[in-house]
């Protein structure tokens, strides 16, 4: 019988297209692989870590200890550890978990591979991808890598600088992904938006997504992780156009404040941040705006977090997430003194997502009497879990359906919106 790998995926959405490539190159070689399964027995579970930040860190070794009891109590055969977190600290990890039986790094999967003990076939990493996302929608990641370097970020130094893939072998696998039911595309990098200025010298979203809205049976496209400074605008009026790209950008700002945006070394101004809202805004009708904040970086004031504050008021966000800020070693901030207490970070955090969720709540009221349309996620207890166009998976609002309808996973259909909370939207089926 074929051994059973297990594999946890943690942290963002590129890991998690690099979690499917494993998987995909080991099902491919014969194991019998699944994620997060839920068996007496596995032979080897497979952890892709995250090492972005403070609670990211945290969630992985927690992780690893769980597996590692595991293994020591013979539920677990081998545990692999790789991802961020092994790249950035193996020899520390090493030293701190002797039962891990191996550890690789970023980008090391065919190395994986061939450390389990069967024939490497060339990039098996680069041609085989098994979904852990529901088949209607996947993850595609146009790049790896980032030239930013933000000073709290400690993504460059784990994976590099910014490599594009080119627009051909993106495209090949769109079409491979429809071909196997994909509805919705994802796309995903460290800075969408930079995309190509390596490999073309110059930034070339625009051009992908042309090619994108060609794949016939292709519905959706999304755009995540796109960087503010020197946004390429003519994306937003090809998402006007083009009803296939969704009317939705996941764009984190980090800040308002100047002395703050100057020392995370953001490189654009509140007045330019502003503007571009007001741009987008102006160019795509009726589009959700995603973005994060950090509250209590070093020498974040009073004043500095009311800036913010009130730019949460203004701009009302479809949709916002927040983080407290976490020193990382080998960051231009983590020289900075880390001088906002934690306690004071929470209460910052806090105050930010209240904040919000008033604004959400009112938005989604919003909503009561139209009708959108919908693909349905998944079935979950007595109803049925959609979005609509302007939600990412995972992240944002839901919209829950009573199962008195017969609906199908993966399927789309006109939802009229019947009533709403902060994060959820209630509807009902529309017969046409």
């Amino acid at each position: 019988m074929a051994l059973t790998i297990n594999i946890i995926s943690l942290g963002c959405s590129k890991n998690t297209v690099d979690s499917e490539f494993i998987a995909g190159g080991l099902a491919n070689k014969g194991y019998d692989v699944g994620f997060d399964l839920n068996k007496k027995y596995i032979d080897i579970t497979i952890i892709n870590t995250c090492g972005f930040i403070h609670d990211a860190k945290q969630e992985s070794i927690n992780t690893i200890l769980l597996q590692c009891a595991l293994k020591k109590s013979n539920k677990v055969g081998r545990v692999i550890v790789c991802g961020c977190l092994s790249q950035r600290y193996e020899k520390e990890l090493q030293e701190e978990l002797p039962l891990v039986d191996a550890f690789f790094g970023v980008g090391q999967y065919d190395s994986l591979l061939a450390y389990l003990e069967r024939e490497n076939e060339e990039q098996l990493y680069n041609k085989t991808r098994l979904l852990s996302t529901p088949k209607h929608y996947a993850y595609l990641k146009i790049a790896e890598g980032c030239n930013r370097n933000c000073s709290y970020c400690a993504i460059p130094i784990i994976r590099g600088k910014n490599i594009s893939r080119r627009i051909e072998d993106i495209i090949e696998e769109a079409n491979k992904l429809v071909e196997e039911g994909v509805k919705e595309i994802i796309l995903v990098a460290q800075d969408t938006t930079y995309y190509g200025v390596d490999l073309y010298g110059k930034r070339r979203l625009y051009d992908l997504l042309k090619e994108l809205v060609k794949i016939d049976k292709l519905k959706w496209i999304r755009i995540q992780y796109a960087y503010p400074q020197a946004f390429p605008l003519e994306v937003l009026d090809l998402m006007q156009k083009e009803e296939k790209i969704c009317k939705y950008i996941d764009i984190p700002l980090q800040h308002i404040s100047n002395s703050v945006l100057d020392s995370m070394k953001r490189h654009i101004t509140s007045t330019e941040t502003e503007n571009l809202i007001k741009q987008i805004r102006e160019k795509v009708a009726q589009i959700s705006i995603r973005t994060t904040f950090i509250v209590g970086y070093p020498n974040e004031t009073k004043e500095d977090f009311s800036l913010l504050k009130e730019f949460v008021k203004k701009s009302r966000f479809e949709r916002m997430g927040c983080f407290t800020y976490s020193p990382e070693e080998g960051t231009k901030a983590f020289l900075l003194e880390d001088n906002v207490s934690e306690e004071e970070k929470q209460e910052r955090m806090d105050e930010l997502l209240d904040i919000q969720q008033e604004i959400s709540l009112e938005l989604n009221q919003e909503k009561i009497g139209k009708v959108f349309e919908v693909i349905i996620d998944r079935k979950d207890l007595d109803f049925f879990v959609g979005r609509t166009q302007y939600d990412s998976p995972e992240v944002d609002n839901e919209v829950l359906i009573s199962d008195k309808y017969s609906l199908e996973v993966g399927e789309f259909y006109n939802i009229k919106i019947v009533d709403a909370v902060e994060f959820d939207l209630i509807g009902e089926v529309i017969y046409e």
